[in-house]
């Protein structure tokens, strides 16, 4: 996007393919503090977007594994402006913790000059107020594997040892020819570009319908990184990327396998209970006024099918394996009612 507020550092340069910086602030909050910066409860707040589904991927994982308590968390506002996420869903426009209107006072107090895109999700260090990592793919893995001291007793395995290759070439096409492969089609500058954005994308989405048909997830019997991952982007297909990215093949309720999957994730504990559909139109139709100048955000589509029988159980698998759902949302991050799939 042109804004220097978006999402993940995603923009559309002068050529006529979209492309997405991929340059993120690559320290690491790990078990040694090899950065310096070590796994501490209490220390550091996750910044995410409900709208975004790079940061929606952190607030999924963060509830599976039970690092509510551990792992603060802010929420900006579904908007932004061309310098910044802000936290307008706070009394006084303040982050309570942070004390900072613009995310962006975040990345400026450790990086004063910093040039790239203001980007959710990030991690902030409660002590100095300096932006930590926003690099979105390895922060999912560290909540994994380095912060097991602090995960919820019956936490999942999301990234087990014996599964990561598997998962990380399965990661590797959803999020070049899915996650990505959505916002080449909405910001190609051709139709050349966008046709070959398009076919790519429904070839993927026919791939991972041939490999959901006779199992339950994407990687294994139980719910991996992979879905996470995945699920994201089919929560956002409906309501936007079907018609403002124009990924029109076909809408995700007419792709039975993979509909009833998204619907089987959805209702399983950390998947529906932090996505918010308001949120995610008003960010993508008010935010791209490049691809919608109107900024009509439309009404539609109808959610409730998302709480209907899915069947994706007679597949077998074990959700969590061995371990338990989370518990209840906390009262301060539940999503407003109404913006669910009531």
């Amino acid at each position: 996007m042109t804004s220097k507020g978006g999402e993940a550092g995603s923009y559309v340069t002068g050529g006529k393919e979209f492309t997405r910086d991929t340059n993120y602030i690559e320290d690491r909050i790990t078990r040694d503090g090899a950065s310096g910066h070590p796994v501490e409860p209490g220390r550091y707040r996750l910044i995410a977007a409900r709208a975004c589904p790079w940061a929606n991927r952190t607030i999924i994982v963060r509830r599976l594994l039970g690092l509510e308590g551990v792992i603060s968390m802010g929420l900006c506002g579904p908007t932004h402006d061309k310098n910044s996420w802000t936290f307008d869903l706070d009394p006084g426009g303040k982050d309570p913790v942070l004390g900072i209107e613009r995310l962006q006072q975040a990345y400026f107090q450790r990086f004063p000059d910093y040039p790239r895109g203001i980007t959710v999700p990030a991690i902030v260090d409660e002590r100095t107020g300096e932006v930590v990592t926003n690099n979105y793919p390895q922060i999912t893995l560290d909540f994994s594997t380095e912060w097991t001291e602090f995960h919820r007793e019956g936490a999942p395995q999301l990234y087990p040892e014996h599964l990561r290759e598997e998962i990380d070439t399965v990661n590797k096409r959803v999020f070049t020819e899915v996650n990505n492969g959505v916002y080449r089609c909405g910001f190609a500058g051709s139709q050349e570009a966008y046709e070959s954005a398009y076919d790519r994308l429904f070839t993927a989405l026919d791939w991972l319908t041939e490999r959901l048909e006779n199992q339950r997830f994407l990687v294994g019997d139980t719910i991996t990184e992979a879905d996470v991952r995945l699920f994201t982007t089919l929560a956002r297909f409906d309501p936007v990327y079907h018609g403002h990215f124009k990924c029109n093949r076909s809408k995700l309720t007419e792709l039975p396998v993979l509909w009833a999957y998204a619907r089987d994730l959805f209702q399983t504990p950390g998947f529906g209970d932090t996505t918010d559909f308001v949120q995610i139109k008003q960010h993508y139709y008010f935010v791209h006024s490049e691809i919608n100048p109107t900024q009509i955000v439309p009404k539609g589509p109808e959610l409730h099918d998302w709480l209907s029988p899915h069947g994706r159980e007679a597949l077998g698998g074990r959700p969590f394996g061995e371990g338990t759902p989370p518990g209840p949302v906390p009262v301060n991050e539940q999503v407003p009612a109404g913006h669910g799939a009531e």
